[in-house]
């Protein structure tokens, strides 16, 4: 049953003369599946509301707490939406495969990241695994096969999983290079692939089917909670079948 405003209780922005109708994501998260009030939402109610100049802070913020928030059904033809780049082959996974932030090969990283479904005439076959930073680190290295897991530059880090301090912050990011470049060297595409599944299975990664004008607001890098997120294929990747595509854009430096 949908509610006038998700679990984050006193956290949830006000947007004027509306009240949001959502629901919790599975497993975390909200989705938003529109607006009620006394007069019709618009068609494009990210934009007009949720992202307006009046409301945009609030509802930034909110995704800062919240990690995700998916707006269902927006329809928009805003024009700052760009292609998502990277294709991915049956014989090499392209970069966007990895859990990552935006942003991280430069100075800065995005605050929020959006990555939205258009509507279009084919479906999106292709998940987006979404999870918590650093819990990915940590999966990541719990989930590892034991040839790669014994490796000199591994077996140090995995054996610090079971200390009470964990991992130290200053090398979450380090320790995801490391395993990533293993991952790349050792195993096979498809043996990679699988293995990123048995992650996304570890850290409990949202990665709900895509939806029809469906946009995903993520948290990529701020004070709140932080998320990684990633290409991911649920079964073998043998190319040959279309999938619909995905745009995406920064909307907190882009809306600016």
């Amino acid at each position: 049953m949908l509610a006038t405003a998700p679990a984050s209780g006193p956290w949830t922005p006000s947007f004027g003369p509306w009240t949001i109708l959502a629901a919790p994501a599975e497993p975390f998260g909200v989705e938003i599946h529109g607006l009620h009030g006394e007069q019709p939402a618009p068609a494009d109610y990210l934009h007009d509301v949720l992202l307006a100049p009046a409301h945009r802070e609030a509802m930034l913020a909110w995704i800062d707490r919240v990690g995700l928030v998916v707006c269902l059904d927006v329809r928009t033809a805003h024009p700052s939406y760009q292609d998502v780049r990277g294709r991915s082959s049956r014989g090499r996974l392209s970069q966007g495969e990895y859990y990552h932030h935006d942003g991280c090969s430069g100075p800065t990283k995005p605050r929020v990241v959006e990555i939205r479904c258009p509507h279009q005439a084919i479906e999106r076959r292709v998940a987006t695994a979404v999870a918590p930073f650093p819990d990915t680190v940590y999966a990541m290295l719990r989930a590892l096969p034991a040839s790669i897991a014994g490796l000199p530059e591994i077996a140090g880090h995995r054996a610090r999983l079971s200390d009470d301090g964990g991992l130290p912050r200053e090398t979450w990011d380090t320790v995801q290079g490391v395993v990533t470049r293993a991952v790349r060297r050792e195993l096979d595409a498809e043996s990679a692939r699988a293995y990123f599944r048995d992650v996304d299975a570890v850290v409990r990664a949202y990665r709900a089917p895509w939806r029809m004008g469906e946009s995903r607001l993520i948290a990529n890098a701020n004070p709140g909670v932080t998320m990684q997120h990633r290409r991911a294929y649920l079964e073998p990747h043998e190319g040959g079948r279309p999938s619909g595509h995905l745009v995406k854009r920064w909307p907190a430096e882009v809306l600016e």
